[in-house]
């Protein structure tokens, strides 16, 4: 069963039992480590990965294909995107006409900074770069970039760049709606068995919580130079209960962002409502 997924610890730390053989009856996978912005975009492909994890923002370009699956995902209080700025304390409004780097235009990170830029910078901002998201804050940091839109274990190393944190787009958004952030989603083919895929992610979920350590060596092969300090941050803060269950307050969240991009113009309009169809299983 081909799958793909990041290397970021979150994931690697969810997948590690059934990557590895150790979940019982579930089959072999083939896994392909991939930016979001990668499979954002195989999402949209018919010959895609079998299961992939990719931005709550790319849902409504995927569903013609793919059904989203209520675990093994990234939901979280805490946890959100983050607007970086070289120097002293900036005010929003100084992004008007700025270039801004983003990780994806799929990504939930870009639909709540344009939500919030609706909100907060008048005539709105000027060009969006999009590049792969462990090159913004270098980018930043050198200049070419006014302002980066980060994400993952960025919240964790930014001051080490000297930038300075303009906006907590997670904390706006919680502000706004009482809501948790929707970050990552895992989709399934709908041709498959959905209802055994769920309980091998889930059976994946639960080992890793039981045997923290077993995943370790594979999660800092794939943890691209963070210290394993930083990685266990990392997991910590986007592997929650969410990551087992969806729940109500999980699907609330999809269909508010969802929804409220939509209005927005940034997403096709979709039926909200079958978000939720495997919410059950």
């Amino acid at each position: 069963m081909r799958i793909a997924y990041s290397p970021c610890p979150n994931d690697t730390f969810i997948f590690h039992a059934w990557a590895h053989g150790l979940i019982p009856g579930a089959p072999e996978l083939d896994v392909t480590y991939a930016d979001i912005d990668v499979t954002n975009h195989l999402a949209t492909l018919q010959d895609g990965p079998d299961i992939m994890k990719i931005s709550y923002a790319a849902l409504p370009w995927a569903l013609s294909e793919y059904a989203l699956l209520p675990c093994g995902g990234a939901l979280g209080r805490g946890c959100g995107p983050l607007v970086l700025t070289k120097g002293g304390k900036a005010a929003p409004a100084e992004l008007s006409g700025r270039r801004v780097a983003v990780p994806s235009e799929r990504s939930t990170a870009y639909l709540l900074f344009r939500l919030w830029a609706a909100k907060q910078v008048p005539g709105g901002v000027g060009e969006i770069v999009v590049m792969p998201f462990h090159e913004i804050m270098p980018a930043v940091q050198g200049g070419s970039i006014d302002a980066g839109l980060v994400i993952h274990e960025a919240r964790f190393t930014y001051p080490s760049y000297g930038l300075q944190l303009m906006a907590d787009l997670g904390s706006w958004w919680e502000a706004d709606t009482g809501l948790p952030i929707p970050l990552g989603a895992i989709i399934a083919k709908r041709s498959l068995d959905l209802g055994a895929i769920t309980g091998w992610i889930r059976a994946s979920v639960e080992y890793a919580w039981a045997h923290p350590k077993a995943s370790q060596a594979y999660i800092m092969h794939h943890a691209q130079e963070l210290s394993p300090e930083v990685a266990q941050a990392h997991i910590e803060l986007y592997v929650n209960e969410f990551s087992a269950h969806l729940g109500e307050s999980g699907y609330q969240a999809v269909t508010a962002l969802l929804g409220r991009a939509a209005q927005e113009g940034l997403v096709p309009t979709m039926d909200l409502k079958a978000l939720s169809t495997f919410a059950s299983i």
